[in-house]
């Protein structure tokens, strides 16, 4: 079984900078994307910025040019480094493994952690 584990959240000041890491552990082959997605209360959980294999990443606009996504395709690990954090960044932070080949099973499927909490409060 798939299991990502999410490290890295916690409570900061505007302006102030977190970074977030997730590892996925198990008996996995290959993961096609590893993405954060966030999820504020009220509101529906989006993608805050994602990696594929090819080192290409994709960043929300709300968060472009303060966050940056680093991926090891060895280690199996994520992490976001968030800078000139607003109190609009605060919010439950996901971590996401898509297109998982584990195990004996040649399909694709996706994973998620269960989340850290980033608050941005003064």
């Amino acid at each position: 079984q798939v299991q990502l584990d999410e490290s890295g959240g916690g409570l900061v000041q505007p302006g102030g900078s977190l970074q977030l890491s997730c590892t996925a552990s198990g008996y996995i082959y290959s993961i096609d994307t590893m993405a954060w997605y966030r999820q504020a209360p009220g509101k529906q959980r989006e993608l805050v910025a994602a990696a594929g294999t090819g080192g290409v990443a994709n960043y929300a606009d709300s968060v472009k040019d303060r966050f940056s996504i680093s991926r090891d395709g060895v280690r199996n690990t994520v992490s976001l480094q968030m800078n000139s954090l607003t109190l609009d960044d605060t919010a439950v932070y996901y971590c996401n493994a898509a297109g998982v080949v584990a195990g004996v099973s040649p399909h694709k499927n996706d994973y998620w952690g269960r989340g850290t909490q980033v608050t941005v409060s003064s």
